[in-house]
């Protein structure tokens, strides 16, 4: 092999090399419904988690919650892929226990009172692919009104007489889930 055949040879390996390193340093713009994560216990000094959920934060950005979250509509409990909620320990909801283990999140809001889906898909966008033959459990529980509003969707586990509470918050709106030991 020639000489300078060699050297154009290594220059455009060199420079195919580069190329291809400053196509990987292009990062994604910052979501527009950032992930969160609530669980039960909230505090870091407790390793020993009972329960925690993996959801999108929607915001509301002017626009109503009735249109973001319309009734008798299976909503996907947040943006983007559906909730997931992970149970370290068998828990009771309702009547039903559940399973230690890893579900999706889905509610049906009304004005009045929210079901809560239970579902046993994992890894799927939205409610689009919701099948409902797929569900562990369903709650029903009303809805409350709060004294502020709030921006972005949220939610929060506390503690209880009797177990756990997921609470859901957006707008006025809030929703109590309970969970029992």
């Amino acid at each position: 092999m020639k000489k300078s055949t060699l050297v154009t040879t290594i220059m455009f390996a060199f420079m195919t090399l580069l190329s291809f390193n400053a196509n990987a340093q292009k990062f994604p713009a910052l979501d527009k419904s950032p992930m969160d994560v609530a669980s039960y216990p909230n505090d870091y000094k407790n390793p020993s988690k009972i329960v925690k959920v993996t959801y999108s934060r929607p915001q509301l950005k002017g626009r109503n919650l009735s249109e973001l979250t319309p009734y008798g509509k299976v909503w996907r409990t947040g943006a983007n892929e559906a909730t997931e909620i992970t149970f370290y320990k068998d828990l009771n909801f309702g009547q039903t226990k559940i399973k230690a283990g890893t579900y999706t999140l889905y509610t049906i809001p009304e004005k009045d009172k929210y079901t809560i889906i239970i579902n046993k898909d994992l890894n799927v966008w939205g409610a689009f692919f919701y099948k409902p033959e797929n569900d562990v459990a369903r709650l029903t529980v009303p809805v409350t009104e709060g004294n502020e509003p709030l921006e972005a969707f949220s939610m929060v586990f506390t503690k209880s007489e009797n177990g756990i509470v997921l609470n859901l918050g957006w707008d006025k709106v809030r929703v109590a889930v309970p969970f029992t030991e």
